[in-house]
């Protein structure tokens, strides 16, 4: 009996155990349900946790600024305020996004500059979360782009239009990275650009 991985599929193992038309032994059906109320009472605890991170995000005035932001949510608010040093130690935004690792190389040859993969030379926690957990996410601001057709930001239209999805997210995440800075330094809220035109 297989199941995909991933909380998503355990549904379709609890199903198989609970069936008694299953050929299961009952050793495997008991150690199954076992795991199983494991799991659920991980759950449990994970939306307790989820529920307390949601609650202090709201009460801190550093985290709703820098949720105001799409794409950046409670957890990420809270982690960059967590793993960040002081964003007065930045003296601009590139400067954070390059201490994330969000910044591309740069390979200068005869004056001209040629741009690189990303460095992945700083904190791999927060680029994680920007970079995979942003953009990616059911409420993402590229998903929601892509399946709607809607683009309320130009730049982001105009690199879907050009790149692969993934290089887009990491870009994003990039200059995620660098309104966090400018919100944070200048005690600002997040103001959207103006929507593409029709």
């Amino acid at each position: 009996m297989v199941a995909p991985k991933g909380p998503v599929h355990v549904r379709r193992l609890a199903l198989a155990i609970g069936d008694p038309s299953t050929d299961l032994p009952e050793a495997v059906r008991a150690l199954g349900g076992l795991l199983l109320g494991q799991i659920a009472g991980f759950d449990e605890e994970i939306a307790g946790l989820e529920r307390k991170v949601h609650a202090e995000a709201k009460q801190d005035e550093d985290a709703v600024r820098l949720m105001s932001v799409p794409g950046i949510g409670p957890v990420i608010a809270l982690a960059i305020q967590a793993f960040a040093p002081p964003m007065e130690g930045f003296e601009r935004g590139r400067d954070f996004s390059a201490w994330l690792g969000l910044v591309p190389r740069q390979h200068t040859t005869g004056g001209k500059p040629r741009l690189g993969r990303i460095s992945k030379m700083g904190q791999r926690d927060l680029r994680r979360l920007l970079v995979v957990g942003a953009p990616f996410r059911s409420g993402s601001v590229i998903r929601n782009a892509v399946r709607s057709g809607r683009f309320h930001d130009p730049w982001l239209a105009g690199m879907l239009a050009r790149k692969p999805r993934k290089l887009v997210a990491v870009a994003l995440a990039n200059r995620m990275a660098r309104i966090a800075w400018a919100l944070m330094t200048k005690q600002e809220s997040y103001r959207a650009p103006a929507p593409a035109a029709a």
